[in-house]
């Protein structure tokens, strides 16, 4: 273990031994088109490190609120960079969340009009057009060196995927010179690690296939939360390689390595980790370090991650120059290890209605920190409302490309919110979608609609059940919604959902019956993003490589 790891996690000791804190540690929408004039006031843009962190909530950090974790390193971002209030996901679900913030567009959009709503399984194939514009060709039209390392969950090969070598298409054909990483997720098979197109350790007389026997899933206690059975057979001396504990140390490695190879050239580095997805698998020197069980454990890890990070910039002088964007790809999951986590005190989404998967607010608003010296006030905040799909018309100012001659996208250039202050609102409305399309909500000025009852999330109506979700959580979360009682929908609750969010961001009131008016614009609104959806838009997910 290195001597900075070892302080690290005395540090976290010492705070839970004594309590004290911790010193800080090293067709495109009408937004869209409007905020396509307002571009950097940068000559020189800068590196960009894209930190995105898996499932985790808005009360999942210190600077947001938690006090039975301590978040150091990303405390310091906050208070060195911008911290935002109204930052969300255009997904409440991981793979979609993914599609919108690598393509700019809404995730209904995908699949020629099907849409991504649900995690993608194993057998799919790519589902970005590699004709379609991303953030890393951003980059890479501007002669940066570009990589993705982490968590993928995109598909990999056209249509379908049968996990033969070459993995093509896949990241290396949609804006990424380099690629290393967990190929779907680290819940799911198969359990092996994936370096551009090619499984790390792969041999060619041991095939990795569907079928049985089925190669080695690890296993951890109940607390860690569910890892599901191999689906795969073969590439045993992949699945040897692959180790949920040291993967977010490997992951935090290889991005310090990238970054000091790269110090010479502008790059693009997207981090897409594993944590604090479940199974919850910190590396031993991080267990007991929380409040909060191993799901709280897994968050310190995650912070140290990102300190390692820092250090990396700032020892190769690159820190002034790297605008490092830190967010989470949805709101926290209840699983078992949140249950720990909450019945210990922690708010994994703070006091938000609803959790991943569900389109009530716990499961799409995010925390979301953007820090550039010189250039971004530090210890500010905004409450301008932003999404992770607005990233890639963002990318296209910051690097002095027109995000106007962008086609059929939903991404709003919101790099005025991230370096200036502008006191009108960038985005006036965002499409918002949970697992179940029935329930795609729109959100306008204070105004959030959504589509039907409930939060279009798990359903799961027993505490012991991994998919617990909907009313039955919202209940054990101890959050009030006139909809809910006794953690059931009531029968005559209006057939869907107006909040006013101005004075009611915990959802306590469904005001539907109250404005109708409201209710006739904004339904009518939701539909017409329905409608874009048609079938004449390219079919996303036939990739074709280049």
């Amino acid at each position: 273990m290195k001597f900075a790891d070892l302080r690290y996690v005395a540090l976290l000791s010492l705070f839970f031994v004594n309590g004290s804190g911790l010193a800080t540690a090293s067709e495109p929408s009408p937004d869209a088109a409007r905020s396509s004039e307002a571009g950097s006031n940068s000559s020189t843009p800068p590196n960009v490190v894209f930190i995105f962190a898996d499932d985790l909530g808005y009360g999942d950090l210190g600077c947001y609120g938690a006090t039975k974790v301590q978040t150091p390193n990303i405390d310091r971002l906050a208070k060195e960079g911008r911290k935002f209030s109204d930052a969300h996901t255009a997904s409440a679900v991981c793979t979609p969340s993914r599609y919108a913030l690598l393509t700019g567009e809404y995730p209904i959009r995908a699949l020629g009009g099907k849409g991504a709503w649900g995690p993608l399984s194993p057998f799919s194939g790519l589902i970005i057009d590699t004709n379609t514009p991303t953030i890393g060709k951003v980059f890479q039209n501007k002669g940066y060196a570009t990589a993705c390392l982490g968590k993928w969950h995109l598909g990999f090969g056209e249509n379908q995927n049968d996990w033969s070598v070459p993995l093509r298409p896949g990241p290396n054909d949609v804006g990424f010179d380099y690629y290393f990483g967990v190929p779907l997720v680290n819940s799911g098979s198969p359990y092996v690690y994936v370096e551009n197109d090619t499984i790390v350790g792969y041999d060619p007389a041991d095939p990795l296939k569907q079928g049985s026997p089925p190669s080695p899933t690890p296993q951890f206690p109940a607390e860690a939360s569910v890892k599901s059975p191999n689906k795969f057979t073969g590439a045993l001396a992949a699945h040897r390689i692959y180790d949920d504990e040291k993967t977010g140390t490997l992951l935090t490695e290889k991005a310090m390595s990238w970054i000091s190879d790269n110090k010479n050239n502008p790059f693009f580095l997207y981090f897409a980790t594993t944590n604090i997805h479940h199974p919850f698998t910190p590396a031993p020197r991080f267990k007991g370090t929380s409040q909060c069980g191993l799901y709280g454990d897994y968050i310190h890890e995650l912070d140290w991650m990102v300190g390692e990070l820092m250090k990396t910039l700032e020892e190769n002088g690159l820190s002034d120059n790297t605008l490092v964007i830190f967010t989470s790809d949805n709101g926290a999951m209840l699983n078992y290890g949140g249950r720990i986590a909450m019945k210990a005190g922690h708010r994994i989404n703070g006091e938000l209605l609803g959790f991943k998967f569900g389109v009530w607010e716990g499961g799409h608003r995010v925390p979301f920190i953007a820090k550039w010296p010189g250039t971004i006030e530090a210890g500010s905040e905004s409450d301008q409302l932003i999404c992770n799909v607005d990233m890639l018309a963002t990318f296209m100012a910051l690097t002095d490309q027109d995000p106007g001659t962008l086609e059929n996208k939903d991404s709003v250039n919101v790099l005025p919110a991230l370096i200036d202050n502008p006191t009108a609102p960038i985005r006036s409305e965002l499409l918002l979608a949970p697992r179940k399309d029935a329930n795609l909500s729109i959100r306008k000025g204070k105004w959030m609609y959504i589509g039907g009852k409930g939060s279009g999330g798990f359903t799961g109506s027993k505490p012991d059940h991994h998919a617990w979700g909907g009313p039955p959580a919202a209940a054990f979360a101890g959050n009030v919604n006139s909809d809910i009682i006794n953690g059931k929908i009531k029968p005559n609750s209006p057939p869907a959902q107006l909040y006013d969010l101005e004075i009611d961001l915990l959802q306590t009131e469904n005001v539907y019956r109250q404005h109708p008016e409201v209710v006739e614009e904004m339904e009518a609104l939701l539909q017409s993003y329905r409608s874009k959806t048609s079938a004449s838009q390219s079919r996303q997910g036939k990739a074709r490589q280049k």
